[in-house]
């Protein structure tokens, strides 16, 4: 036996290179969550938009891309629906952007390669229209900006998805991420708890879809009866969003 970096190998053995293949963990990041990468990109991108366009440095303060395209019942019934997609881009300041980012970091790094990115997108623009729909219906003459609903939609998807597929050690550490981000949001004045409810319901019902076609409940083309049960939520929230505006 010849003694090697790697421990003990028979003679034959030492004489060969071993060779190196890369494993799933060491592959790109920006390759296994590609979404997740882009929409952090975005909302970054627009965070500086809103900066350039204020004059409160950090702390967004007449940015004319608040008053623009952030959530507005009295601007949505008027027919400007793009609020619900807009709103969910901008942000209030850099904790406010930090915050949501760093969640969705974690948390997309986990779904996105988990599910694919056609359910994680569907989830994430879902989830952020049932946002809109939620803080309308609980402070419609409010302006509500971020991507918390968003956000909380992915949390609850990673929450119902893990302990779906047995990794309950991870849905453990998501629902406490869950209980401790509503806590913030019943605690906190100027938060709209409304958004982040309205995300949350989102999120779980897109992942129980989910769940539901990897158990073969939804028949053997689950994915398209998965997307189309999805289009269908977010159908259903743009209606209610505007109903309630």
């Amino acid at each position: 036996m010849t003694p090697t970096p790697v421990g003990m190998r028979c003679p034959e053995c030492a004489s060969h290179r071993t060779k190196v293949v890369r494993g799933v963990g060491e592959a790109s990041l920006l390759t296994t969550a590609p979404a997740t990468f882009v929409l952090i990109a975005l909302n970054v991108v627009v965070y500086l938009a809103e900066i350039a366009s204020g004059h409160g440095g950090f702390e967004i303060s007449g940015s004319s891309l608040v008053g623009e395209f952030a959530l507005y019942g009295p601007s949505v019934a008027e027919g400007e629906w793009y609020r619900l997609i807009t709103s969910g881009f901008l942000h209030a300041s850099l904790w406010h952007i930090g915050g949501n980012m760093l969640l969705l970091f974690f948390l997309g790094r986990i779904l996105e390669p988990g599910i694919g990115t056609p359910r994680f997108l569907a989830i994430y623009f879902i989830s952020l229209l049932a946002g809109s729909f939620g803080a309308l219906l609980a402070t419609p003459d409010s302006l509500t900006l971020g991507a918390s609903g968003a956000v909380f939609g992915v949390l609850a998807a990673t929450f119902v998805i893990a302990r779906g597929r047995g990794v309950d050690a991870l849905a453990s550490s998501v629902g406490v991420l869950i209980v401790i981000n509503l806590a913030f949001s019943l605690g906190v004045r100027g938060i709209s708890l409304g958004a982040h409810l309205g995300g949350l319901a989102a999120g779980l019902l897109c992942a129980l879809l989910v769940i539901a076609g990897e158990r073969g409940m939804l028949g053997r083309r689950h994915f398209a009866a998965e997307m189309t049960a999805m289009t269908a939520l977010g159908i259903v929230a743009v209606i209610g969003a505007i109903a309630v505006a």
